[in-house]
Formats: C-alpha cells, sequence, structure tokens
C-alpha cells in the first residue's frame, strides 16, 4: 500500500484505468472484424511504438497515425473502421468512481492529466460528460505536447494548476507514470482499484 501525506492540496488523476475503464482488447477485435482477419495478428504486431507517443504529444494527426498501423499491423483498413476500432477500447467509467469524484470536488479541487489524443479526447468528452465534470481541467498530453512520465510533463501541470509538486496527490493506474510523479516530487498512489482512491479521499 503506498504511503501517503495526509496533507495535500490537488488531486490529480489519470482517466484511463482510473476514472475510464479501458481494454484495448475490444479495439484488437473491432479493427480484426473489419478487416477479415486474427484478432492474434493484430495483438502480436501492435506496439506503443514511436508514432504512438508521437501521436500522443500531439506531433502527428490521427491520419498520419493510422497510416502507420495501417503498415505496422498490415490491415487494409481506412481511417473511419481505424477510429472506430481505436474508440472501442473505452468500455464504461469505474463503477463508483463518478461519485467519489463528485464528493471529493465539493471539499477541494480535483484535476485530470491523461495521455492520449485528439480522437480518444473527443470520444470521453462526448460519451463520459458527466463522469468527468467533476474536474476543473483536464491536461491533455496531445494539446501540452508534454506525456508521463517525463518530468517536463509533470512540472507543466503542476505550474499551470499553479500547486507546489509536494502538495499533489496524483492517481495513476501505470507504475512507470507513478514513479515519474514521485520524481518530480509528486505524491502518487499506484491505483489498482477504486478502493486505493476511496481510502486518500474519505
Amino acid at each position: 500500500m503506498d504511503r501517503v501525506d495526509s496533507s495535500f492540496d490537488v488531486a490529480l488523476f489519470d482517466l484511463g484505468g482510473v476514472v475510464l475503464e479501458i481494454d484495448f482488447a475490444r479495439t484488437f477485435d473491432a479493427w480484426a472484424a473489419s478487416a477479415g482477419t486474427s484478432v492474434m495478428k493484430i495483438a502480436e504486431r501492435f506496439s506503443f511504438d514511436a508514432p504512438y507517443e508521437a501521436h500522443e504529444r500531439g506531433e502527428i494527426d490521427a491520419s498520419t497515425y493510422f497510416a502507420s498501423l495501417r503498415d505496422a499491423l498490415d490491415l487494409p483498413l481506412d481511417d473511419l473502421d481505424f477510429e472506430a476500432g481505436w474508440n472501442a477500447l473505452f468500455v464504461r467509467p469505474i463503477p463508483g468512481i463518478g461519485e467519489l469524484l463528485q464528493a471529493y470536488a465539493r471539499r477541494g479541487p480535483v484535476y485530470a492529466f491523461s495521455n492520449t489524443n485528439a480522437v480518444h479526447e473527443r470520444h470521453w468528452r462526448k460519451h463520459y460528460r458527466t463522469c468527468v465534470e467533476a474536474f476543473q481541467h483536464i491536461y491533455v498530453s496531445s494539446t501540452i505536447g508534454l506525456r508521463k512520465p517525463d518530468l517536463a510533463a509533470f512540472q507543466f501541470v503542476t505550474r499551470d494548476i499553479g500547486v507546489a509538486p509536494e502538495r499533489t496527490l496524483f492517481f495513476d493506474d501505470t507504475q512507470s507514470n507513478v514513479d515519474g510523479a514521485r520524481a518530480a516530487g509528486l505524491q502518487a498512489v499506484h491505483v489498482r482499484s477504486i478502493e486505493d482512491v476511496r481510502r486518500c479521499l474519505t
């Protein structure tokens, strides 16, 4: 269990895996169905490669990223098919998280910082609006040009919020992002379930 100082001024949340349940298998299933190929082939070839990270920093647009996927995965899909599968990874809000965020937002400021892209942002802002409306602001990697776990990303976010890193409590389900936050001076919790969030905010 992560040790957290009971004194903090801002709660900062990752989205995917902490607020919104995601499942890449759903994306692979959708692409395989559209292309008439095997899911295993796609899963074996897909990677969080340089184009993936560039897309999340906003350095390349969706069409360029989908072109890289078309080559890497050997899939004869158009951009609309790629986008539909890309958005299929969102399952639902983590059960109970919306209420927990709304309750805490009445007591203190709550923000989000997500490694994401414009396609996904449009999707979750539309389909999960009530779940993310508790956040005073959502920092999106493809907008700020920085992504977790880079030191500069956390420095940008805390500076923009106007809070000292050590007065920020960060929640993420990826250990490397938790480590990056701690290296930047933030308090950080590795989220394995909603109970990890609940015990810190209630």
